[in-house]
């Protein structure tokens, strides 16, 4: 029997990192390699995408009111700023915590753009693919919700698009009938979710004399969520102290119950009877930031009262992003 000819295979073109084109997972990758693309170039990509961001809004104006929106409050909006100015088209552009119909964001009829915050996001990296939903509602028809999808991985982020000069001012609502400006001509879908969206809301106050505190008010107890903008382990130094001297209230009744952990930022949680109101804390609340800044300062040891406290609320400590 006559040999087999041995097989060859043409040599493909090599093509650089920079044009590898994206293919399906199991397709050969671009560059010749002769491997499938996710285990290839699309590797690298899949890790540029998923790779966790766990500070998505460091460098933005206001960025523990960032994550409070995010993660908090259920109602509230904030005029955004753009750093190249608005398009001649777009009268204004709101970040908007919740949309009608959980939509991404909302070109409205007259031109203005609804940003939403707590939507799922496709990437690890919630600046992106807030920069990405906001580039295409700038350009959407008016009276067109934007729809999701996956952000690409070179994309800009909310850092690049927003003016880093500018304000963050939230307003916070007691209901979602910021979504409609015009109630009588609503769908019957987007009034549904508003009343859904209203029944659901848990009352919410933003405190004004400390920065990015929110009271609110629940049928057992009333809380204050304090997104704070201190290094993790400093604060929780720091809020050991002040517990562990009997100094960690906000007033008679009151107790620091632990913290959330949520997008790099900490925020410490006290509970409030029922009968304490967003004003009542107002004073008590400016009170203490006095107080932490002094413990924050201190670079002693902690004492071991201090190390029990520190452990207490350590392990009451929740993460949620």
């Amino acid at each position: 029997m006559a040999k087999k000819r041995p097989q060859t295979r043409a040599t493909r073109p090599q093509l650089t990192g920079g044009e590898i084109p994206v293919v399906g997972a199991r397709e050969p990758c671009p560059c010749g390699s002769g491997r499938r693309y996710k285990a290839c170039h699309g590797r690298a990509a899949a890790h540029a995408v998923t790779e966790l961001v766990h500070r998505p809004f460091e460098g933005l104006p206001g960025e523990c009111d960032w994550v409070a929106l995010r993660e908090l409050v259920p109602a509230a909006t904030v005029e955004l700023p753009l750093k190249d100015g608005l398009p001649a088209d777009v009268p204004s552009v709101t970040l908007a915590t919740v949309l009608p119909m959980a939509w991404p964001a909302l070109r409205r009829d007259d031109g203005s753009v609804l940003l939403g915050l707590q939507n799922d996001t496709a990437s690890g990296d919630i600046s992106r693919d807030l920069a990405d939903t906001l580039q295409r509602a700038l350009t959407a028809q008016p009276g067109t919700p934007v729809q999701a999808r996956r952000a690409p991985a070179d994309g800009p982020r909310l850092q690049d698009l927003l003016d880093a000069e500018g304000t963050f001012e939230p307003v916070v609502h007691s209901g979602f009938e910021f979504w409609i400006p015009d109630t009588e001509n609503a769908t019957p879908e987007v009034t549904a979710s508003l009343e859904r969206a209203n029944a659901a809301a848990i009352p919410t106050v933003k405190l004004a004399g400390v920065d990015a505190a929110y009271w609110c008010e629940t049928p057992e107890k009333n809380h204050l969520r304090w997104v704070m903008p201190h290094p993790e382990e400093q604060l929780l130094d720091a809020l050991a102290r002040l517990h562990a001297a009997g100094r960690s209230g906000l007033g008679e009744g009151t107790r620091l119950v632990g913290s959330f952990r949520a997008h790099g930022l900490t925020v410490p949680v006290w509970d409030l009877p029922s009968g304490v109101g967003a004003d009542d804390v107002e004073k008590p609340a400016a009170e203490f930031a006095e107080r932490l800044a002094a413990a924050l300062s201190s670079d002693a040891p902690l004492t071991p009262e201090e190390r029990r406290a520190r452990g207490g609320l350590t392990n009451r400590q929740v993460t949620l992003s």
